[in-house]
């Protein structure tokens, strides 16, 4: 050692020297860094450590009042050489970062210092602490996310930088510290480090990550971390969402549910916990539900299969050996995998009916308990006369046993007993147009008459509401578009989410704005000064009052938002409770409650009543052509210049007569796939026609443009064979 030793402590397979001239010595293992020689090299030899650098970089003599002492991979160092603050070693300063960023390539010492800095979790954890001589609340988060993701992009996007940092060790040591970890924050920080995005370090860091998590991470520190997520800035929550999504996606990609199914559910799990902060009311900005879509599903995951799995463990307690089922993280879902699980169950419900009366039929009479002497019918019919389509609707639903409502539904009208689809399109399209009409005075409208909502005082029986209910949920389980004019509120009521001031912006515009207003913009001084306001207001053409115990509760400052809430209860919940639960009760005797509850409120409105995004150049592009008929035939070239001559409203009473329904699927106008062929026999007289079934358009020649534009028009203006006075 070339002199005398004044101190010696030893870890688990290491040891340090402090020789009496201040120089420290260490030798053993290095696995874990411990010898502070920058690298995880061990050595038998005892190798000089050098505990900071001048800025000559030769190593300064250490005063002989320096102690240590040893743990098991970590190392100790007490000194008073000086009475300035020390930075911690491996936290990053403004210096250091301007530094490398400014190297074209790092030199030994700048990589020493990088490795240092992504060693351990209390140097990264120090780096990004906030400056602050305020005292922090108990639980505040003391970490700038934002500037630690910031500073990751900037380095990480340098070749020698990226290849300098190894946080693998990193992870493992907190994984054995799971007992005793004090800084939580790196749970914080490490998803805004890139390297955690990349595919390559899933498995062995990221996984890694998710099971320290979800199985070792003490009770404290668990809570302390879901308060945090819950306090997140959107652009640091979606990184925290991405890492995890990217690591299910990555899985999912390569064929590991399979292998990798306790892993997959620690994914989901840890995704489940950030879907409930996000959600959180006290967030005041969220991320887009669609973020936690893992668009790998599709492709990766049998639809029917996880569907029956849901069906089988719903009734079941959760046990270890369960599988993956999907339908149990439905945030995880996007649209087009919830609409099939819908649709999946819709299909089972409909083939059991079916069997059940296969059965029956096969079988001789007593065979089953209560068999009756016919067999129950595989379908509901409803037999209707076209002038008198909401009488006899309704005296039909509600003779019927509620058990036929989920049976495929056959709609047949007196004046055409004819068997067709289309019958069924035609029934839901005209059904809900009259119902909705203002004679029909079952709902209230908005100012505008755009919107309607539950009457406070209904002027109509209350069964009419349960059986409109059940006409929605028919129409969603049979797979049809219908115009329903509710404000979002209705669909949120729906699947258990609670109505805001923004659905009743939407629906009043002028109230809602005016409760926004006084909300937030109003001082409190004109609160009380210049508002004359108290909590007595008008709903339904009805006096009320908001505070049943003092009449003409004046609004001030320190109530408003009691006021403004209690505006929102009584306009989608306390006037129409019975009309609503009503509806409500009708729509889930055909559509399972869990469910429709696997959508987002707008997810739901958009399923039930399609979209106003009309985008015509998709339709045109996705045309497929017949017979004689292609893309450049002169009658197609001319259809689509005469189409192009329509006005908004006419290309969506085209849409109408081709599809049955004038909006847009919520998929988008690329789901339709219109086929154009001639109608046979047809001169220039007669009309284009449509089998709406088929998205068939029948398209007679025409002599002129003008011709064919009117014979369109007219075609499109006809009412279908429905009977209006």
């Amino acid at each position: 050692m070339d002199g005398l030793a004044s101190q010696i402590a030893c870890g688990s397979h290491h040891t340090l020297v402090l020789g009496s001239s201040g120089q420290l010595w260490a030798f053993g293992s290095g696995v874990k860094g411990q010898l502070g020689t920058g690298n995880t090299g061990g050595s038998l030899r005892p190798t000089p450590v050098l505990l900071k650098r001048a800025s000559g970089g030769a190593a300064t003599v250490i005063h002989n009042d320096m102690k240590i002492s040893v743990g098991w991979n970590s190392n100790f160092i007490y000194t008073a050489e000086s009475s300035e603050r020390e930075q911690p070693i491996g936290r990053l300063d403004k210096a250091k970062l301007q530094k490398w960023l400014s190297m074209e390539q790092g030199n030994a010492e700048a990589q020493r210092e990088i490795s240092l800095m992504f060693s351990t979790s209390s140097s990264l954890v120090a780096s990004f602490t906030k400056a602050s001589e305020i005292p922090q609340a108990a639980g505040a988060l003391t970490v700038d996310l934002e500037a630690a993701s910031q500073v990751f992009d900037q380095l990480l996007n340098i070749p020698w930088i990226k290849k300098s940092v190894n946080i693998v060790p990193l992870v493992e040591n907190l994984c054995i510290s799971a007992a005793v970890i004090k800084s939580p924050e790196i749970f914080l920080i490490l998803p805004t480090i890139p390297l955690l995005h990349e595919d390559h370090n899933v498995i062995n860091m990221v996984m890694t990550l998710a099971v320290f998590i979800n199985n070792h991470l003490n009770e404290t520190a668990m809570k302390t971390l879901k308060d945090w997520w819950s306090s997140l800035e959107p652009s640091i929550m979606t990184k925290h969402i991405l890492m995890w999504k990217n690591a299910l996606s990555f899985l999912l990609r390569n064929g590991l549910l399979v292998t990798h199914n306790p892993g997959v559910k620690l994914l989901l799990q840890l995704l489940k916990q950030l879907h409930k902060a996000n959600k959180r009311a006290g967030r005041i900005q969220k991320v887009p539900a669609s973020t936690f879509y893992v668009e790998e599903i599709i492709g990766n995951v049998i639809p029917m299969e996880d569907v029956k799995l849901w069906r089988f463990w719903s009734t079941r307690e959760d046990m270890e050996e369960m599988p993956v089922i999907f339908c149990r993280f439905p945030f995880v879902l996007n649209l087009i995998c919830k609409m099939a699980v819908f649709n999946i169950h819709a299909h089972f419900s409909k083939e059991v009916h079916k069997l059940a009366h296969r059965l029956t039929v096969m079988c001789p009479s007593g065979t089953f308990r209560d068999n009756p002497e016919s067999p129950p019918a595989p379908v509901f019919q409803l037999t209707l006369r076209r002038p008198s389509l909401i009488e006899d609707t309704f005296r039909q639903l509600g003779a019927a046993d509620h058990d036929y409502f989920q049976r495929e539904l056959v709609v047949r009208f007196v004046e055409d007993m004819k068997l067709s689809l289309v019958n069924k399109r035609d029934f839901f399209l005209h059904v809900f147009e009259e119902l909705l009409a203002s004679e029909s005075e079952m709902f209230m409208y908005n100012d505008t008459k755009t919107l309607v909502w539950f009457p406070a005082k209904p002027r109509v029986e209350e069964k009419s509401y349960f059986l409109f209910g059940v006409l929605c949920g028919m129409a969603l389980y049979n797979h049809n578009i219908v115009h329903l004019p509710f404000p979002l509120a209705l669909f949120k009521k729906m699947v258990g989410v609670k109505p805001s001031l923004e659905d009743l912006r939407e629906f009043d515009p002028v109230v809602g704005g005016s409760l926004r207003y006084l909300l937030e913009d109003y001082t409190d001084d004109d609160v009380e000064e210049n508002l004359d306001m108290t909590f007595t207001v008008i709903w339904d053409d009805q006096k009320v009052e908001l505070d049943p115990k003092e009449t003409g509760k004046p609004v001030t400052s320190f109530n408003r938002k009691q006021f403004v809430d209690a505006y929102v209860n009584l306009a989608f919940n306390q006037s129409a409770e019975k009309v609503f639960e009503e509806f409500r009760r009708g729509f889930f005797k055909v559509c399972d409650r869990d469910v429709v509850e696997l959508f987002q409120p707008e997810e739901l409105r958009g399923v039930m009543v399609g979209k106003e995004d009309y985008d015509w150049d998709t339709l045109k592009q996705n045309t497929v052509y017949d017979g004689e008929y292609h893309a450049r035939h002169p009658n197609i070239i001319t259809f689509w210049e005469a189409f192009e001559e329509l006005t908004d409203d006419q290309k969506k009473a085209f849409l109408l007569f081709l599809t049955g329904c004038d909006r847009a699927p919520i998929l988008g106008m690329d789901k339709i796939q219109m086929k154009v062929a001639i109608l046979q026999n047809s001169t220039e007289l007669h009309f284009p026609e449509s089998l709406t079934c088929h998205l068939l358009l029948l398209l007679p020649i025409y002599p002129s443009k003008e011709m064919l534009l009117a014979r369109l028009k007219e075609a499109c203006a006809h009412n279908r064979g429905f009977w209006k006075e």
